[in-house]
């Protein structure tokens, strides 16, 4: 090296911002004044080298480590692109490095400026690879659309420093502003141990997971879940119309952790009405949220119209509760009753090993149901306490010779549930249950089931007891009947019941209509029940010709006394009827219809106490082909299931005008 070139080296390693001035005056001293234009790009070279020289630094300070650890903060979007014919999108973002996923984020609907605000970490071991950024918009049934995308460049971050980054997205040769995404992230250097220690519990992880399907029957069969969520899906108010004629054909899931349940669609109606009951697991490790998501049902891709939230940690256990939840965007509403129930263990309000009876508390029931409250609270007519101990020689479900049985009570719409003892045919269940009593000649209905793998309880018995029949504070067997109650089912079942009510509230209530039972048994296509409701309104023809045959008879004077009869009854309606008869008639009717509407209202089922004011990840992408197979195959079910509707309501028409002739002619 020339000691010209080492002195330019040593003014490289000085301090630079002295190194400008120092070439510019050598420069004018020693050379011309054409040479000392091509001097002057000198400082530029000179301040290249710098950033040269930091970029250096910081890759020899990184490589210094083997594995990291990338904390981000997925904070929001601003200004995302349209990409649904709504003017909106559906967008959710993945972080991949090379070609591997390493996070995706859930969908925010319907918004141009989501809010995801999720943190998570991504492993690192090479960090100077970027990491890939992407933005999708949502879309059921086809290919989500791209909505731009950006890099992470790694090797620009500060180690242990929480790093503000303002992703501008974009897409290759489009100069189009798609918007940016907003996110902190902090890069962290781990040890090798660390790292060892990092890739024996992502080994670990994916043999859990390749096991997910043994574990969860291991769950089910040993009773890890903690409650039952039993939901009563009621109906839908006010949804929003996607279909070109003004309607949709709605259909409602529901997901809590990893279990789901489907409703079936209700074609062309924007107040659907499912009246379908189903039964969710809780698990302490999963999430308590429960995820509600209404979709529009079409032939190729269904349109999502509404998503709500539920958390069920805010929600009363052992007690149904009424719930109208709205959808976000005022998308309308969805009705349902849910009830926790079916906990285990000695902690629990409900187990009868650490039940003690409160003499205090007693006596403010029997002070708040009594005579003097009798016009305070009209729809809360009483109190009662149901002891379910245990059953015995319960019918065998199973390949082995037993079951595994658990017991459900019912009062009206209110609905509790036990604990599952498994492989039994003689379970202790040691519950104990309240319900809220708003009709006195209201049935407490307990049924026995047995507990499968597929969640398809099967019928083992039943028992129906009115409340009106309850022996208070005997403990009594009950034999088990079959669904119908009409014959004997194998086994009895042991329990206890306790009964206060007001009784000027309970004859109050006596008058008016019953509460509606919204759980019913589905109405099916019978053939036999068919040919009885066209004997039903053949017969209502015949007595409706007789009775024209009888009038053509005092017509004719085939009878004197018949004919002179209905002279005088003719004589007589028409001495003594006046036209304003007529409107006072139909004025009553009115009137008999508006008390019977106010009845109901006052005595509604629903409390608004009881009403409670209270985001669906998306699920994984189906295979096209397979998907296809999978509509064809529904199609056909579908079909058959409208036609079987048909039958239904002709039967149900014949039904009703079978039913109206037969009140008429009595």
């Amino acid at each position: 090296m020339t000691t010209s070139e080492e002195w330019i080296e040593n003014l490289l390693v000085g301090p630079l911002h002295n190194v400008t001035k120092r070439l510019q005056t050598l420069v004018k001293q020693r050379s011309s004044e054409s040479d000392a234009a091509v001097w002057d790009e000198i400082p530029v070279l000179i301040e290249t080298g710098d950033q040269d020289t930091s970029i250096r630094q910081r890759r020899h300070e990184l490589m210094q480590h083997s594995f990291f650890h990338l904390d981000v903060w997925l904070k929001e979007g601003k200004d995302l692109v349209v990409r649904d014919s709504s003017g909106t999108s559906d967008p959710y973002v993945k972080f991949k490095i090379g070609n591997k996923q390493y996070y995706k984020s859930r969908t925010v609907y319907k918004n141009l400026n989501p809010k995801w605000d999720e943190k998570f970490t991504i492993p690192i071991e090479d960090v100077f690879k970027p990491v890939s950024v992407k933005c999708y918009d949502y879309d059921r049934g086809v290919s989500d659309d791209r909505m731009g995308a950006a890099e992470i460049d790694l090797s620009m971050l500060n180690l242990n420093s929480p790093t503000e980054l303002k992703l501008e997205l974009k897409e290759k040769k489009d100069d189009e502003y798609m918007g940016y995404i907003l996110l902190q992230c902090t890069l962290v250097p781990k040890s090798g141990e660390e790292k060892e220690q990092f890739q024996q519990s992502r080994t670990t992880t994916i043999r859990k997971s390749a096991g997910s399907l043994e574990s969860q029957a291991r769950k089910l069969k040993m009773q890890i879940w903690s409650g039952i969520v039993n939901i009563v899906l009621v109906e839908g108010q006010n949804l929003m119309a996607m279909d070109d004629n003004g309607l949709s054909d709605p259909y409602v899931k529901f997901r809590l952790g990893q279990e789901k349940y489907k409703s079936k669609h209700k074609y062309k109606t924007l107040n659907p009405r499912w009246l379908e009951q189903f039964s969710l697991r809780i698990f302490d490790d999963q999430s308590q949220t429960l995820e509600i998501s209404v979709y529009d049902h079409d032939l190729r891709s269904d349109d999502f119209m509404g998503r709500a939230t539920i958390d069920l940690s805010e929600i009363e256990k052992e007690r149904t509760h009424t719930i109208v939840k709205d959808l976000e965007d005022g998308a309308g509403t969805i009705k349902l009753l849910l009830t926790i129930s079916g906990t285990q263990g000695a902690e629990t309000i409900t187990d009868l090993v650490n039940y003690t009876t409160n003499t205090k508390e007693r006596d403010d029931l029997y002070r708040s149901y009594g005579i003097i409250n009798s016009f305070k609270n009209l729809k809360d007519i009483g109190w009662l306490q149901v002891k379910v101990i245990r059953a015995q020689g319960l019918l065998a479900a199973d390949i082995g010779g037993k079951s595994d049985p658990f017991c459900v009570l019912e009062l009206v719409n209110a609905r509790l549930q036990t604990q599952t003892e498994y492989k039994t045919l003689n379970p202790e269940w040691n519950k104990v249950f309240t319900f809220n009593v708003k009709d006195i000649h209201s049935v407490l209905e307990v049924t026995v089931f047995d507990e499968d793998r597929d969640k398809k309880a099967e019928f083992l018995g039943k028992v129906a007891i009115p409340i009106l029949l309850m022996k208070r504070g005997l403990r009594r067997w009950y034999a088990l009947k079959d669904k119908k109650l009409l014959g004997r089912s194998k086994g009895a079942i042991l329990v206890e019941m306790d009964f206060i009510y007001n009784p000027v509230k309970a004859a109050i209530r006596t008058v008016n209509p019953r509460e509606e039972k919204y759980m019913q048994p589905d109405p099916k296509f019978k053939i036999s029940l068919m040919k009885r409701n066209i004997n039903r309104v053949t017969q209502i023809i015949s007595s409706i010709m007789e009775v024209g045959k009888f009038l053509q008879s005092c017509f004719e004077w085939e009878s004197k006394a018949r004919s002179i009869t209905a002279f005088t009854v003719f004589l007589i309606i028409t001495w003594f009827f006046e036209p304003y008869m007529l409107p006072v008639t139909l004025l009553l009717l009115f009137l008999k219809n508006y008390l019977i509407k106010s009845a109901k209202e006052a005595f509604s089922v629903e409390s608004k106490e009881e009403v409670v004011s209270v985001d669906e990840e998306e699920d994984d992408e189906d295979d096209d082909a397979a998907k296809q197979k999978k509509d064809e195959k529904k199609s056909v079910r579908e079909k058959f299931q409208a036609a079987q509707e048909v039958c239904l309501q002709v039967q149900q028409g014949m039904d009703m005008v079978a039913s109206l002739g037969e009140r008429i002619k009595k």
